[in-house]
């Protein structure tokens, strides 16, 4: 079978884009991903489009991509519509990966676009992130997490009423809680993720935030539900990102090889019943494993990631889950510097979800189009020296004890 490479990747600056519709945000995604690639809109075979929020906020349900890519001057071409919770626009990445794998196509674009903020609609905004759960079994599924760390003794204001917020923070809250009361990881551990990943994105100039935090500060912002913080959780982002995916034999007929970036491995899997002390079970550690088996590297190799930082303790979570250090020492790894840029395995050196942007569509395409940017060493300033292998993690949804959806992606730089 043949090799399936990345050849054009593409974004949009992110950020509340009120005056932009979901097609003009795809239309400026695409046109970026094809002049990266340097081919034209008539090269590609087939399309994934990948979206979550046009159906409840628009009501634009069942064709949004033939409506968005249409709209831009495909005609004719395969476009099947992905909606993967968080994970769309990755799980679009898979399907694109296998049918070029298999033969089907020789060249495809992947297209994450998603427009979250409607002011006129602030209700259903948040609502809509009740939809990637499953709403029959959720309070079920709450009760079970917060059961994991309910022996951790809180402080006075664990307790009082917070505002307006998703309900994926009250998740991540009692995720951070089970892990504290577990292996010990503080409060402080998890804002040094978000210090870090805010100062990463005064360097990405596409990032919706560009202001650096400290430690102190990421702690002393607003509470959103103890022990999360306004800064550790990402914001509510309109944008869009396109990935054209090729085979050998396309980017050798259309001379793409200066820009291919290998796509060495892609896992995916989906959640379980396990206990919650059953880490090798976890949806994450599963994708990852499966990754790493087609890569045939392993997490020693990786020279910079990109992790679903929805909230800063998933950071540590998953550097914990895709092997890049023992369960329990997540917190300590991002306190020691190792994964800032510079350290020994930059983690998020974009701003992550966190600071870059949570478009939640397209959000899996844009960490590929960082690690396309790293691996061929134009990251400027956030440049990872001698990056090689990247990694990226992208989780979606939520069911029982973890995410609903998972995928693990690694690509290969030419060196």
């Amino acid at each position: 079978m043949s090799n399936v490479h990345i050849v054009g990747a593409g974004m949009t600056p992110l950020g509340k884009h009120l005056d932009k519709s979901v097609k003009q945000l795809t239309a400026e995604a695409v046109d970026a991903a094809l002049a990266d690639a340097g081919i034209a809109r008539e090269a590609i075979e087939a399309a994934w489009f990948c979206n979550t929020r046009q159906g409840a906020l628009e009501g634009q349900h069942g064709v949004r991509g033939q409506a968005s890519l249409r709209a831009y001057g495909f005609e004719g071409i395969p476009i099947f519509n992905t909606d993967n919770a968080c994970a769309s626009s990755s799980s679009g990445l898979y399907q694109a990966f296998a049918a070029v794998k298999a033969g089907l196509h020789d060249i495809a674009i992947v297209v994450g676009a998603e427009k979250m903020n409607y002011p006129e609609k602030r209700k259903e905004m948040f609502e809509a992130f009740k939809g990637s759960w499953d709403r029959e079994l959720a309070d079920d599924h709450i009760a079970r997490l917060l059961a994991t760390g309910e022996a951790l003794p809180l402080p006075p204001e664990a307790v009082e009423p917070s505002g307006e917020r998703s309900v994926f923070m009250d998740i991540y809250a009692a995720q951070a809680r089970a892990h504290m009361h577990r292996f010990g990881t503080t409060q402080r551990q998890i804002a040094a993720v978000a210090a870090k990943n805010h100062t990463h994105s005064v360097r990405n100039p596409v990032a919706q935030y560009r202001f650096p935090m400290t430690v102190d500060e990421v702690l002393n912002d607003r509470l959103i539900i103890w022990p999360v913080t306004r800064a550790m959780c990402a914001p509510m982002s309109d944008g869009a990102a396109a990935l054209i995916v090729a085979s050998d034999a396309a980017v050798a007929r259309l001379g793409l090889a200066s820009r291919a970036v290998r796509v060495r491995g892609i896992g995916v899997s989906s959640s379980s019943n396990r206990s919650a002390d059953q880490y090798d079970r976890h949806l994450t550690r599963v994708a990852a494993d499966r990754c790493y088996a087609m890569a045939g590297v392993g997490p020693e190799d990786i020279d910079v990631g990109e992790l679903h930082d929805a909230s800063a303790i998933a950071e540590i979570l998953h550097s914990e889950n895709v092997g890049f250090c023992a369960y329990g020492e997540g917190g300590a790894l991002v306190e020691s510097g190792a994964t800032t840029l510079g350290g020994r395995l930059p983690i998020n050196v974009s701003g992550g979800l966190l600071s870059k942007g949570h478009p939640i569509g397209a959000t899996g395409a844009i960490q590929i189009v960082e690690l396309v940017t790293q691996l061929r060493g134009e990251g400027g300033d956030r440049q990872v020296e001698g990056a090689r292998f990247g990694l990226a993690e992208n989780g979606g949804g939520f069911h029982g004890l973890e995410e609903a959806a998972c995928v693990v992606t690694i690509l290969e730089g030419q060196g």
